[in-house]
């Protein structure tokens, strides 16, 4: 990270604090989300910015990667636990948050809500360099436990760098063991999911966010506009809503033929067990030798 790059993530963060703020009294019952989210990437796109990956907005037992397709009619309901996470990009410098809601109206979700942030709150006071994650997925699990719930163990926090949304180190929810220490100068995202369930999603769903991982190879039915507006986005996550103008069909030959290839990997939704409610807090930090910079703050 040099100078420029890190000027640019905390311009990047700014942007991303402001959007998750403006969110969280945006989402209300009766709402749409894909109002929400395409209301965050104008924000975004307004402050001279770009989305580093599609904005998502997932409800109770889906813990990530929900993300509105272009006809969603989708709202918000009266009871939902919603996170809402977003990622900035300023010439490919990152800058990721998230945070969640409570619309049951009476504060029920408040410690589970609560459990998250506190999570976070005990991983950033460790967070030096030279630091081994496995201390700080200790804190989170500790964290998590003591307040009664359960860290979503096969989610974790990740490095930023530039045009990548997530690289090493992974930044795990309990205190496993390895996994490395925490670098000087590196920009990394926290993000505790606390759930009162067993802890664990897995994909369901029909994706909505994909992301090129490779150079296609030439192949009948991969259609050259829908290419170029794919590699446009220089290799971050992308999202069907984002290409609204081409045909769908070409559209969706295009990705099936990427995807069958392995040039193009498909994110689903993550989800728990019905009827789990699940909690995030998220923050990007910069790792510095003078003490820990909260970039979303």
């Amino acid at each position: 990270m040099n100078d420029e790059g890190l000027e640019k993530t905390r311009r990047a963060g700014k942007i991303a604090a402001a959007c998750r703020e403006w969110a969280r009294g945006a989402i209300q019952p009766g709402v749409e989300l894909r109002h929400v989210l395409e209301t965050i990437e104008s924000m975004i796109r307004e402050a001279g910015a770009a989305p580093a990956f599609p904005a998502q907005t997932s409800r109770n037992e889906c813990a990530a990667h929900y993300c509105s397709a272009p006809e969603d009619t989708m709202v918000y309901e009266e009871g939902d636990v919603v996170k809402v996470d977003m990622g900035v990009h300023v010439d490919g410098w990152i800058a990721d948050t998230a945070c969640t809601v409570d619309l049951s109206g009476n504060g029920e979700n408040a410690d589970l809500i609560g459990a998250s942030a506190d999570a976070l709150a005990a991983a950033i006071a460790l967070v030096e360099p030279g630091r081994p994650v496995s201390e700080i997925g200790a804190a989170v699990e500790r964290t998590i436990t003591r307040a009664g719930f359960e860290p979503v163990r096969n989610l974790t926090g990740h490095g930023l760098d530039r045009w990548k949304v997530h690289c090493a180190p992974q930044i795990p929810s309990y205190g496993e063991r390895g996994g490395g220490r925490l670098q000087e100068g590196s920009v990394i995202a926290i993000e505790p999911f606390a759930c009162t369930g067993r802890g664990f999603i897995h994909e369901a769903g029909k994706a909505e966010v994909f992301m090129l991982v490779r150079p296609p190879r030439k192949a009948k039915g991969i259609d050259k506009q829908v290419l170029r507006a794919m590699q446009g986005w220089k290799g971050l996550p992308i999202a069907r809503r984002y290409f609204n103008e081409l045909d769908r069909e070409v559209l969706e030959d295009t990705i099936s033929k990427l995807a069958k290839q392995g040039s193009l990997v498909r994110y689903p939704p993550l989800v728990e067990q019905p009827g789990v409610l699940v909690a995030q807090t998220e923050h990007t930090l910069h790792v510095a030798s003078s003490g820990v910079e909260i970039i979303t703050a």
